[in-house]
């Protein structure tokens, strides 16, 4: 996954709280790259779950209470991976310590919170890195590399789109402990969305429902953005989507073209007029239009579209900078800011629905 070797020692991490998203996104990177990241202690209220741990790294240390993990000296980066209702105060704790801090997306759920997280970070030197997966995902890349493709013309409509079908049954679903997909879903979608558009939006509409979830909260959600300059973003996330009904993840289009790529692809394709095509001028009239066809002819070519040689993308992407970043204190490529920003939108998203207040 990470190709470059690197002679400087390896990170040595603690990792709180041990489910799913730790087992399924950080845990395997840590397994399979000894030398970039050492895993020296470990917390988990259940003794199966460290005992997991405890079969790759028999060296770590347990604990059950984060406090007491803090305590020990040895550790550069504390990985948390807790429920989103406890990231504020294990972050802030993390922080308080002056070690870099690696936090699972959504940081909080509220702006007001952001706002305090933010001074934490700002206290502990800027330490803290927030998990944003899409930030580095290649279709996202690619979709930010069309937008400045000239041959699609005018860009004017950007529609990004995931989806999956599952009846989820966990804490993520229930309203009353921050669940619902405007979190678990939709914050990366949110940023990638920010970022491709030119200018800030200043008109936001949006729609959420629950369709296959057994919990209470949203399962399903749309979210429209509208710049001043008439370009627009169309995004969507739905967990109630069966298999085969997917559609691309980004579709770029302009007034000459479009390109779409789907989820996690490294090639997408570019649909366009010929360059080399010229309309014919001519204007618009009040006159009785003639009874021909009025659709003009003209070429459309395709291209297959891919990242520059050498680009790294996806996870690979990610932990280099996160290595990079506690190593040697290279800026991360995602801002802290940024992620305000999409759970401020997120929260909107909540508070303005009226599936959410229940009207």
């Amino acid at each position: 996954m990470i190709e470059e070797v690197y002679r400087r020692p390896p990170i040595r991490v603690a990792l709180m709280g041990l489910g799913r998203a730790m087992f399924n996104d950080h845990f395997p990177v840590f397994v399979k790259h000894p030398a970039l990241f050492e895993v020296v202690a470990a917390c988990d209220t259940l003794k199966e779950r460290r005992d997991l741990v405890k079969q790759h790294f028999p060296k770590c240390k347990m604990f059950r209470q984060f406090s007491d993990m803090l305590d020990e000296r040895d550790i550069d980066l504390v990985d948390i991976a807790t429920p989103t209702s406890s990231h504020l105060k294990d972050a802030t704790r993390a922080l308080a310590t002056g070690r870099w801090v690696l936090l699972e997306s959504p940081m909080v759920t509220t702006p007001d919170d952001t706002q305090i997280l933010r001074g934490a970070a700002i206290k502990a030197k800027n330490r803290l890195i927030i998990m944003e997966r899409g930030m580095f995902a290649p279709d996202y890349l690619l979709a930010k590399q069309a937008m400045k493709d000239s041959r699609l013309g005018t860009i004017h409509s950007i529609r990004i789109r995931n989806s999956d079908y599952i009846r989820r049954d966990d804490w993520q679903c229930i309203k009353r402990l921050g669940g619902g997909a405007c979190y678990y879903a939709m914050i990366s979608p949110v940023m990638q969305a920010l970022e491709l558009l030119p200018v800030p939006p200043f008109q936001i509409w949006c729609d959420l429902k629950r369709v296959a979830s057994l919990g209470d909260s949203e399962d399903c959600v749309r979210l429209c953005i509208k710049t001043r300059d008439e370009i627009s973003a169309d995004v969507e996330y739905s967990g109630g989507v069966l298999p085969g009904d997917e559609e691309p993840s980004f579709k770029i289009i302009g007034d000459r073209g479009s390109f779409t790529v789907w989820q996690g692809a490294k090639e997408g394709k570019a649909r366009f007029i010929d360059p080399g095509h010229e309309f014919p001028r001519r204007r618009s009239s009040v006159r009785t239009p003639p009874l021909k066809d009025r659709h003009e002819r003209f070429e459309i070519a395709e291209e297959t579209v891919a990242l520059p040689k050498g680009t790294l993308s996806g996870p690979s992407a990610f932990w280099r900078h996160v290595y990079d970043s506690v190593r040697s204190g290279s800026p991360f490529p995602v801002s802290l800011d940024a992620s305000i920003e999409a759970v401020r939108f997120a929260y909107l998203m909540k508070k303005t629905s009226p599936y959410w207040s229940g009207n």
